[in-house]
């Protein structure tokens, strides 16, 4: 199960996002916003982050204007890593490497094409488990 999330300005492509997860049978839950009425994003980031974080969800997906936002109030929350990926490479290294469990994006700055392969590649991506990676969270989390 993907927690998904957004404000106003990531709404239209979580839009494209949900179309995706839908066309692919991907189960989630849309914690909003769901309009492009302004919001705070840290609302969005931390219900998406709980669900995670608590095991209610698998991985998360965030979307604001820039990602920076949303992914720094994910990230507040313990036991989160939420990653800000405006690319494929990264989305894959940091599910290899970080084990990250949210993926924030920027809609304002990533356009659909790229973010829907970026989604994909985050959610298919799985842990190393290597040893130094594991070590190296550990270290994050204390």
């Amino acid at each position: 199960m993907i927690a998904l999330g957004c404000d106003h300005g990531g709404y239209p492509l979580m839009k494209e996002v949900i179309a995706y997860l839908d066309a692919q049978k991907i189960p989630y839950e849309n914690f909003g916003t769901y309009s492009e009425e302004s919001v705070d994003y840290p609302v969005y980031a931390k219900k998406v982050a709980h669900a995670v974080a608590e095991g209610k969800c698998d991985k998360g997906i965030l979307i604001c204007g820039t990602g920076i936002g949303i992914s720094i109030a994910a990230n507040k929350v313990k036991g989160i890593r939420a990653a800000l990926c405006g690319d494929v490479f990264s989305a894959k290294a940091t599910r290899e490497h970080n084990d990250a469990n949210i993926l924030a994006m920027g809609a304002r700055v990533t356009g659909p094409g790229l973010a829907l392969e970026i989604v994909k590649a985050f959610l298919e991506t799985p842990f190393s488990n290597d040893e130094r990676h594991i070590r190296r969270i550990r270290q994050i989390e204390d």
